[in-house]
């Protein structure tokens, strides 16, 4: 009984440490950078490449954001749909920079917590905020949801033209 209870006791050790080695080493979001110019270029962009920005708020913090990326960078299929549709951005939210005039401009997102998505338009206008809590399955996100998600906020979902059929 006291080597199972001390094998459960290392095993989580082990795996608080490995999460703990991840985070010290994720480094998406930037502090220091000028975010209305990084917004501004991923709407030049997105205008450029007939697509819509997804921007991800978050921080180097969050556990939850370091999940997300890797989720959706790591799925084939997620990776490639947010490709073709989105130009992505990273909007830091931290103790460091918080970057309250922007997310005011938003109508405040962190009101979901973090990570919160936006999806914008190519004019920068704020088509959906997300809150993701609502994305998530388990320790982790559903596959499901969030390919729903991407899908229902692309440029060809929002075209007038898919609907006069109905």
């Amino acid at each position: 009984m006291k080597k199972s209870i001390l094998l459960t006791l290392f095993i989580s050790c082990l795996a608080f440490a490995a999460s703990a080695q991840d985070m010290a080493n994720f480094k998406l979001y930037n502090p220091t950078e000028n975010a209305e110019a990084g917004l501004a270029k991923a709407i030049k962009d997105a205008k450029a490449a007939g697509k819509h920005v997804f921007v991800q708020i978050g921080g180097n913090w969050c556990i939850w954001c370091a999940r997300f990326n890797e989720f959706s960078t790591q799925d084939h299929q997620i990776d490639s749909l947010v490709k073709a549709n989105y130009v992505v951005y990273h909007l830091n939210y931290s103790k460091e920079n918080k970057n309250e005039k922007i997310l005011a401009q938003y109508g405040f997102p962190q009101r979901f917590g973090f990570p919160v998505f936006l999806v914008l338009d190519a004019n920068g206008n704020r088509l959906h905020t997300q809150d993701s809590g609502l994305l998530e399955q388990g320790k982790g996100y559903s596959k499901k949801s969030v390919m729903t998600f991407f899908e229902n906020w692309s440029p060809k979902a929002l075209e007038a033209e898919q609907y006069k059929k109905w």
